[in-house]
């Protein structure tokens, strides 16, 4: 696959996992658009990018903002004269803490970035990327806590839950534009996710969670530890080249993933339990299935509402 002069868009670009996506794609000859939160750290990560000869522009952007994330969409089109090759919805908040104290801003906050903030990058780009007629490839981060939620971290890892059922639909719908979808689902990551709460906005400031420097020491040793974020780069170039769905690159979840999803199976009903149901309810949803596209008409990504 050739890099050269792709546009890639990559949100939560200024550290982490993002940045070392767009070291790692502006290396390979991308042009980079990143956008963060904090301008701060979003200026430092372009001089570091533009240092080592990347092509590079960023906007300042809260994710949630749907009609802030148009206008920076606007903007990527003026400055490289087309939408995004490449979409990288990788920016992400933590937060933790016991299940049944968490507030209505909890949720808020962790569903509005982790989960939200993926589907305006995908409401935003992708009828844009359509309308290019280029095709194109999208990533969007989850979490291997998608598959595995636990309590004390139940709102993140339901909301990537959520981004892992959004990148399998999505991946039948854009096949037929010659755009791959692929979701990442790293374990730790060597990030400053840890410090996210930094970040939270204070009309969503009530927490039921414990935050403070403490926690969020013992929580930084962790991910200080955590996979190389241009190694984790590698390996969704790996996976855009090979056009996986799910890109996975820690095989200690691996025996903690089939521990779970045996359990799932065991849970299902043998067909011989009732083989008379299974053979009505089957042939029913054959049928549907092939009628469904002359009911539900399918209205052009572009076109007005």
């Amino acid at each position: 696959m050739s890099y050269d002069g792709k546009v890639a868009f990559i949100t939560g670009g200024a550290s982490g996992a993002a940045f070392g996506q767009a070291q790692l794609f502006g290396r390979l000859g991308c042009r980079i658009f990143i956008v963060d939160v904090r301008g701060d750290a979003l200026e430092e990560a372009l001089a570091k990018l533009r240092a080592e000869g990347v092509t590079a522009e960023g906007a300042q952007l809260d994710i949630t903002d749907r009609a802030a994330f148009a206008r920076v969409a606007d903007q990527v089109e003026h400055v490289y004269g087309e939408p995004p090759y490449f979409l990288f919805n990788t920016a992400g908040v933590f937060a933790m803490g016991p299940s049944e104290s968490s507030t209505y801003e909890d949720y808020d906050w962790v569903f509005g970035v982790n989960l939200g903030g993926v589907i305006n990058g995908l409401v935003t780009f992708v009828p844009r990327m359509i309308k290019a007629g280029r095709g194109g490839h999208i990533v969007s981060t989850s979490s291997v806590g998608g598959f595995l939620t636990y309590d004390g971290n139940t709102l993140y890892c339901a909301a990537k839950a959520a981004v892992i059922s959004l990148m399998e639909g999505y991946r039948g719908a854009l096949e037929k534009y010659g755009i791959g979808v692929s979701v990442l689902c790293p374990m730790n990551i060597r990030s400053n996710i840890a410090r996210s709460a930094n970040t939270r906005p204070a009309h969503l400031a009530k927490t039921g969670y414990v935050v403070n420097d403490e926690t969020v020491a013992s929580l930084q040793s962790v991910y200080d530890h955590g996979m190389d974020p241009i190694e984790l780069a590698g390996h969704v170039r790996r996976g855009i080249e090979a056009n996986q769905l799910y890109i996975i690159p820690y095989p200690e979840a691996r025996p903690v993933m089939e521990q779970r999803y045996n359990e799932i199976l065991d849970s299902v009903l043998p067909v011989e339990a009732d083989p008379d149901g299974v053979a009505s309810r089957l042939a029913t949803i054959d049928v549907w299935m092939r009628e469904r596209g002359t009911i539900f008409e399918q209205k052009s990504p572009d076109a007005p509402a």
